[in-house]
């Protein structure tokens, strides 16, 4: 299933958020050979970790971590503005109708419909916070990844080689590409739906990161 967490409440489920940020070191550090930091517990964090982002989470029966991707408003510090911003034509992106989504992440058993399920969330977010876009920066492998799942994104620049390339990208919203994503990764709507739902169903949360 999905889970829809805040940084500040990853203490809720320490198994799930531990083993989140133990893939990121393995898939950014050890398997991509990315230049990223690891703490002395073995964990792939940054600063953007200490922002409260919203996280969203596949959450595997045992209660580990499948897959994920970390979501912040372009109004604040975002890694497209503050690292990538020389590809966006040098206009940062900034807007309360856009958000970034970063650090999509995969376990080693993650099954197929884990991928997907996290790029419908996008959908999910987009639709559920009144959104128009979505914007990334990933690396050349997430291509296919993308157009496998039917959530290819418009590209606003790149940079380097091979698979050390990196992309921005920017995903409008669109009911349609959410029903196509739903259908390709075996995860319906209303699924989706209730699991964002369940999240938000206080109807306090969509205010908080709303303001931050």
């Amino acid at each position: 299933m999905l889970r829809y967490l805040y940084a500040d409440e990853l203490y809720q489920f320490p198994k799930l958020a531990r083993s989140m940020f133990l893939d990121r070191a393995d898939q950014f550090k050890t398997r991509l050979g990315w230049d990223v930091q690891i703490n002395e517990t073995g964990e792939e964090r940054d600063r953007y970790d200490d922002l409260n982002p919203l996280y969203v989470i596949w959450e595997e029966p045992d209660g580990t971590h499948g897959g994920s991707m970390r979501f912040l408003p372009t109004t604040g510090p975002v890694m497209i503005n503050d690292v990538f911003g020389h590809l966006t034509g040098g206009s940062p992106i900034c807007s309360p109708l856009i958000w970034e989504v970063t650090r999509f992440c995969l376990s080693r058993r993650a099954s197929s419909v884990v991928a997907g399920a996290i790029m419908l969330s996008g959908g999910e977010v987009m639709d559920g916070f009144g959104l128009t876009h979505i914007a990334g920066v990933f690396d050349d492998r997430m291509i296919r990844i993308y157009r496998l799942i039917g959530a290819s994104p418009e590209i606003l620049g790149s940079e380097g080689e091979g698979r050390n390339r990196v992309y921005v990208g920017l995903w409008p919203y669109s009911s349609a590409d959410c029903e196509r994503v739903a259908a390709r990764a075996g995860v319906s709507r209303d699924l989706s739906r209730m699991w964002f739902n369940a999240a938000f169903a206080k109807g306090g949360q969509l205010r908080k990161l709303r303001s931050a």
